[in-house]
C-alpha cells in the first residue's frame, strides 16, 4: 500500500542504528601470500579498526580482537597502519599501529598462545611517537617506516624522518635502538619503497608552507652500508608540481603520479636521472590528494603493466599496458575506488563501491580480465526500493563556471507526497575542502531520501577529481568560491521546481562545516543548517597551537598569507559574521578534535549567546574530527532530522523534538 504523506514525514526502515552500523568501509588493502587482508572498521566496538584476513580458501576471521585498534595518528589524519608477511612456517607475521598508545607492535596470529608485542616505545612529550606506512623487512630484522615525533608539548614541536624498528623489541625499551634511516630534513614524508634488488628507496616528501596536493618531491638514495639512505637527490616534483605516489617497477624504474600538466598522470622515472616519460598522457586524474600517507592509486603489475585508478570525478579501476598507452577497464557495478591498491602476481585488489552498493573488497584477475568481490557481502538489511536513486548534475555558477553535484531526490516506495507539494532539500558541503564527495550507497543519504528529504552533494570549485585548474579555483578564495558554488545548486533547485525554495538547508563537515556556516552568513536562500566539527576562525586556527602542524599552513593558499591578507582573514570568518546568521542552526563537536578544536564552536555559541536565533550544541567526549563510535553518529543524525523537521514543518515520525535555544 502507499500513503500520501509530506515530504519529511514518511515513516522509513532506515533508522539511525543502520546507518551507523554500516558506517565506514574496509580500507588499507593488502596481501599476505595468498591470502587478502585489510583493516575494517566496528562502530559498535566504540568506533576501533580491526584487521580481517581473507584465507586462500575463501574463509574470513578477524585477527585482533577488542580492544586493539588498527590505527594511527600521523598528520592526525592516520596512515597506513599495518604490514604483513607470508612466512614458510609459523604462519604470518604483521606489525600494526594500535591507536590508544600509538605504538607499532609485532603479532604472529598463527602461534599459539601468541600476543601482539611492542616494537617501539611509549612517550610522554607532547603527541609522543607515532607511526605509519611500514614496510616489514624479515631479512634485515626490521620495519622501515615514518616515524611522527613529538619534541616538545605544542602541536608544531614535531619532526618526521624515515625510520628503522628492530623486530627484536629492543626499540620498545630503547628509543636509541630505533635508527634513523633520514635527517628530518623534510617536515613530511611518506613511507619508503625498496628497489627490487633492495639497494635504493624512494619516497615523497614536502615543507611548510606547501600541502601535498600543491607541491612535492619524490626522492631517491642508495641504501649504504649501514643501512640508512644517505645523500637523497631530488629526481621529479617541486614547489608547483605534486608527486602523489611512487612505486617501483620490476625492471628498477620508477612509476610515478605528477600532475605536471595539470592532471595527475603516471610516468616513468629514471631513478638515476630523474629522466621521466609519461605512460599514458589524459585529462584524467591517476591519483588524488595525498591525505594520508599510505594512500594508493596505482600499483604495478608483472610484465610491465600498471594496475591504476583513474578518471573525472569518480574513478574506475582499469589495467594500463605503457607499451602502447591503452587502459582495459574493469567490468562490473562499481563506479567508485578508493585510493587503496595492492598486487600479488597477476592479482589486484581493491575497495569498491556504486550507488547501489557500499564499499567492498574487489579482486581482479589480470589474465582472465574478471572481477568479483571477496569479502563477506552483506545482505541489504531493508528493501533496496529505500535506496536513493542518484543522478549527477552540472550546473552553472558564476560566471558561467561549471559546479559538479549528485542530487539524491527523495525515494520510498511506501508513500508519496500531496499533489503539488516540492520536497525539501539538503546541499552538503564536503570536507576537505581539497577533496570530493563519491557517488556511492550512502545510508546516512538514504536516512533522509527515504523519509522525504532530497540531498545534494555539491563538489564546488576547489574539489579534487576534475583536474589541478578546478581545484585552485579556491586558491585564495575559501569563503567565497564554495559559499557560492553551493549557492548556485540551491538555487537552481528552487528555479526547477525540484526543491521547496523555503524548506532548503545546507550542511557540512569540517571544511564542509565551514562553508556551511560561511553560507548562512552569506545567503538567505537556508532555511537552517548543520555544522559538524568546524572550522569557524581562522585566525585562531593558524594561531599558534590552534590546529594541528599538518594544516597549519593551508590557509595560506586557501585564503592567502596572513601577514599579507589579516583583513582577509576576518571578513571570512563565519564567527566574525556571526551577527549576520538568523537561521536556525544545530552544531556537533568531538571534544577530542586536535584538527578543528571545540573552541572553534565554543566562540560561535558565545558570539550568538542571546541573539533570538535558535540553535542547538551538542558535544561528544571522546570523539575526534569525524565521529566513528555507533551511539554517536546515531544521536547526530537524529539531532539533525529533527532540526529538518521542526524548520521545515513536517512531523518526523518516532523523533523527539530537538531542543533549540535562542
Amino acid at each position: 500500500m502507499v500513503s500520501t504523506a509530506s515530504y519529511g514525514a514518511w515513516q522509513s526502515p532506515v533508522g539511525a542504528e543502520l546507518a551507523a552500523s554500516a558506517g565506514g568501509g574496509p580500507d588499507f588493502v593488502g596481501t599476505v601470500g595468498d591470502e587478502l587482508w585489510w583493516a575494517a572498521p566496528r562502530p559498535a566496538e566504540e568506533g576501533r579498526f580491526t584487521l580481517v584476513r581473507r584465507r586462500a580458501g575463501g574463509a574470513e576471521e578477524t585477527v585482533l580482537p577488542a580492544p586493539w585498534n588498527v590505527r594511527n595518528r600521523v598528520l592526525e589524519y592516520g596512515g597506513l597502519p599495518w604490514a604483513a608477511v607470508a612466512r614458510a612456517s609459523g604462519g604470518p607475521l604483521v606489525v600494526f599501529t594500535h591507536f590508544a598508545d600509538q605504538r607499532l607492535y609485532a603479532f604472529e596470529p598463527d602461534v599459539p598462545g601468541a600476543a601482539p608485542r611492542p616494537l617501539t616505545p611509549l612517550s610522554s612529550v607532547g603527541g609522543g611517537l607515532r607511526w605509519a606506512d611500514p614496510v616489514l623487512l624479515p631479512g634485515r630484522g626490521e620495519v622501515w617506516c615514518v616515524l611522527e615525533e613529538f619534541t616538545g608539548e605544542g602541536p608544531y614541536d614535531v619532526r618526521r624522518l624515515l625510520a628503522a624498528v628492530p623486530l627484536d623489541g629492543s626499540g620498545a625499551r630503547d628509543r636509541g635502538a630505533v635508527r634513523e634511516l633520514t635527517d628530518g630534513g623534510n617536515r613530511f614524508v611518506t613511507g619508503p619503497r625498496l628497489s627490487p634488488d633492495g639497494r635504493q628507496a624512494a619516497w615523497i616528501a614536502w615543507d611548510h608552507p606547501r600541502m601535498p596536493w600543491e607541491g612535492t618531491e619524490l626522492k631517491t638514495a642508495q641504501v649504504s652500508a649501514d643501512g640508512r639512505l644517505p645523500d637523497a637527490r631530488t629526481v621529479m616534483g617541486g614547489p608547483a608540481e605534486s608527486v602523489a605516489q611512487v612505486e617501483w617497477a620490476e625492471d628498477g624504474s620508477l612509476v610515478a603520479a605528477s600532475d605536471r600538466t595539470g592532471w595527475w598522470n603516471l610516468y616513468r622515472v629514471d631513478p638515476a636521472t630523474g629522466e621521466s616519460a609519461a605512460l599514458c598522457r589524459r585529462e584524467e586524474e591517476f591519483a588524488g590528494p595525498l591525505w594520508r600517507v599510505g594512500m594508493r592509486w596505482f600499483a604495478p603489475l608483472p610484465g610491465g603493466l600498471v594496475a591504476a585508478l583513474h578518471g573525472r570525478g569518480a574513478a574506475v579501476l582499469g589495467v594500463l599496458d605503457p607499451r602502447s598507452g591503452e587502459i582495459a577497464d574493469v567490468a562490473g557495478p562499481w563506479t567508485e575506488w578508493a585510493p587503496t591498491l595492492a598486487v600479488h602476481g597477476t592479482r589486484a585488489v581493491g575497495v569498491a563501491a556504486s550507488p547501489h552498493s557500499a564499499y567492498e573488497v574487489v579482486e581482479l584477475d589480470v589474465c582472465t580480465g574478471r572481477a568479483r568481490p571477496v569479502g563477506a557481502r552483506h545482505a541489504d538489511r531493508v528493501d533496496p526500493a529505500y535506496y536513493p536513486e542518484p543522478l549527477t548534475r552540472t550546473f552553472a555558477g558564476p560566471d558561467g563556471r561549471e559546479v559538479h553535484a549528485h542530487l539524491h531526490p527523495p525515494r520510498n516506495p511506501g508513500h508519496i507526497a500531496p499533489d503539488g507539494e516540492l520536497p525539501p532539500y539538503v546541499v552538503w558541503a564536503h570536507g576537505g575542502p581539497t577533496a570530493r564527495s563519491p557517488l556511492v550507497l550512502d545510508l546516512a543519504t538514504a536516512f533522509f531520501t527515504s523519509r522525504g528529504i532530497g540531498v545534494a552533494e555539491v563538489n564546488y570549485g576547489g574539489s579534487t577529481g576534475y583536474g589541478r585548474a578546478y581545484r585552485e579555483r579556491l586558491r585564495g578564495q575559501w569563503g567565497v568560491v564554495d559559499v557560492e558554488d553551493c549557492a548556485a545548486v540551491a538555487g537552481a533547485l528552487a528555479r526547477e521546481g525540484i526543491a521547496d525554495p523555503a524548506r532548503i538547508a545546507v550542511r557540512g563537515g569540517s571544511a564542509g562545516g565551514w562553508t556551511a556556516a560561511a553560507s548562512l552568513a552569506a545567503t538567505s536562500l537556508y532555511a537552517c543548517g548543520t555544522i559538524l566539527y568546524p572550522v569557524l576562525d581562522p585566525e585562531a586556527w593558524t594561531a599558534e597551537g590552534g590546529t594541528h602542524d599538518f594544516e597549519s599552513h593551508y590557509l595560506e593558499s586557501l585564503i592567502g598569507p596572513r601577514e599579507e591578507v589579516p583583513e582577509r582573514y576576518r571578513e571570512r570568518s563565519p564567527l566574525h559574521r556571526a551577527g549576520r546568521i538568523s537561521a536556525p542552526f544545530l552544531l556537533l563537536q568531538g571534544l577530542a578534535d586536535p584538527v578543528c578544536p571545540p573552541a572553534q564552536s565554543e566562540r560561535l555559541l558565545a558570539a550568538m549567546a542571546g541573539r533570538g536565533v535558535p540553535h542547538t550544541y551538542i558535544a561528544f567526549e571522546g570523539e575526534g574530527h569525524g565521529f566513528r563510535r555507533a551511539a554517536t553518529v546515531v544521536r547526530a543524525l537524529e539531532a539533525e532530522l529533527s532540526l529538518y523537521a521542526q524548520t521545515f514543518g513536517v512531523a518526523a515520525p518516532g523523533m523527539a523534538a530537538l531542543e533549540l535555544v535562542t
